[in-house]
């Protein structure tokens, strides 16, 4: 038996509509069987804050070993994944295809599922996982959700906390009045004359870009304009990720098959898939295949599906990008998020931003902590800021005029990190996409 494995990981469909799934007693002995492989390995001890827990937990138990500690003690361990697949994809020897067979981020989501199922998502994450319903009624308000959801508020945030969990200090992302398909007829001009004109794709606006960030649709339209693409902007719902970090497998399978139908049309007719936000291309690309493995239209644009800075990267590679770059000053410190890494396509927003000339790019390839809606909940807000110290004091010493990441939720916590190590952030500009910065450097 060897201890790794030189192939490339494999991942396997996930049988959630098998009555094992969730069974009690079958789930514990996986979780053991898990688990004890990961105590007598520890490679990902420095990865995020489940392992920390499972190690402390089996080091402080009567015998040092797995068989001491009780099944209702594996609780943190499983809270604390952030799905981020880090341990699966950079560190772990035992990935299929080794025949230890571990895949830690998918037995902490059939965990998650299986307590959903026993007892329901709580209250008040619930409602935070209604990105659509919540997008719609708050660009209605705009002016007033941004004033409540405000840190440093006073009157509404120690009542978010109370009713929603979710941390009084923690950053969140502000609403747009106009969202991204409001813009969506005002089509900017086809440069006919780029080397990659021919190109035709739809932008999957995903609910952050939609509701929370237009400037990242309006930014890759231009830029894709600029390069003689074709764009659509589309949104027939959100992808589901936030009601996958809390095991409702079922909704994500619906908006899967529904979201693939809709945007099967578009395939046929030649059209790219491009996901604004990685979280949302990674759910596209590998995690809906793995939910309903049998659906043909979600074989189809997992294969059409790009992130955008892989799509421009892309383009760059095979036609060239079309001229007029300019340098940004300050430079820039991007950050690779967890869920571009994920999707096995290298440093696409890094090399991206490379293409502008003549403008220093640091990386910062390292979790931010911030995990999507986990790292704004009231338990685990100052774990996450732990988490991504080394990302924000590399951010701090590298003090540039723009700080970037694929993830923009990553890239606000990041700020809030160069904050809490007595830092100041006034200096960095607005821009929380690098498609914001190319932008930038187009002068459009």
């Amino acid at each position: 038996m060897s201890e790794g494995s030189l192939e490339a990981p494999e991942r396997h469909p996930i049988p959630w509509q098998d009555p094992a799934f969730t069974d009690a007693d079958a789930l514990d002995a996986e979780l053991r069987r898990q688990f004890d492989i990961c105590h007598g390995c520890r490679r990902c001890f420095n990865l995020c804050d489940s392992f920390p827990r499972l190690f402390d937990l089996i080091d402080e138990s009567e015998s040092g070993e797995l068989d001491t500690v009780d099944s209702a003690d594996f609780k943190p361990v499983i809270d604390a994944c952030t799905l981020c697949d880090m341990c699966f994809m950079t560190k772990c020897p035992y990935v299929p295809p080794h025949e230890f067979n571990l895949d830690f981020p998918h037995l902490m989501l059939r965990a998650r599922a299986a307590e959903a199922k026993k007892t329901g998502v709580p209250f008040g994450v619930k409602q935070l996982t209604q990105t659509d319903r919540n997008g719609r009624l708050a660009s209605h308000v705009s002016g007033l959700a941004n004033w409540a959801s405000k840190c440093g508020n006073h009157v509404t945030r120690p009542v978010m906390e109370g009713v929603l969990g979710v941390h009084r200090d923690a950053a969140l992302p502000k609403f747009q009045s106009k969202t991204l398909m409001d813009h969506a007829s005002q089509a900017p001009e086809i440069n006919a004359d780029a080397p990659a004109h021919g190109r035709k794709a739809v932008l999957y606006a995903t609910c952050f870009a939609n509701f929370n960030n237009t400037d990242i649709g309006l930014a890759a339209r231009r830029i894709l304009a600029k390069n003689g693409v074709e764009t659509e902007v589309v949104y027939p719902r959100c992808c589901g990720m936030p009601k996958l970090e809390q095991g409702d497998i079922a909704a994500v399978a619906d908006a899967a098959r529904q979201t693939a139908g809709e945007l099967k049309a578009w395939i046929d007719k030649g059209y790219d898939v491009i996901a604004l936000v990685p979280s949302c291309a990674l759910m596209l690309k590998f995690e809906w295949p793995l939910i309903v493995p049998d659906d043909d239209n979600v074989k189809a644009l997992s294969g059409a599906t790009s992130d955008i800075t892989e799509y421009i990267t892309d383009i760059a590679k095979n036609e060239g990008l079309a001229d007029g770059l300019r340098p940004l000053e300050g430079g820039v410190t991007v950050h690779i998020a967890c869920h571009a890494r994920a999707q096995n396509m290298g440093q696409k927003g890094a090399e991206m931003l490379r293409l502008i000339p003549d403008t220093e790019i640091n990386v910062i390839e390292r979790c931010s902590g911030h995990g999507g809606s986990w790292g704004i909940m009231k338990e685990n807000f100052e774990v996450g800021l732990k988490v991504g110290k080394p990302v924000a004091r590399q951010a701090a010493k590298a003090a540039s005029g723009h700080v970037v990441s694929e993830c923009p939720l990553a890239r606000d916590h990041i700020l809030q990190g160069i904050e809490k190590l007595g830092e100041s952030t006034e200096a960095v500009s607005a821009a929380q996409h690098p498609v914001e910065l190319l932008a930038r450097a187009y002068g459009i």
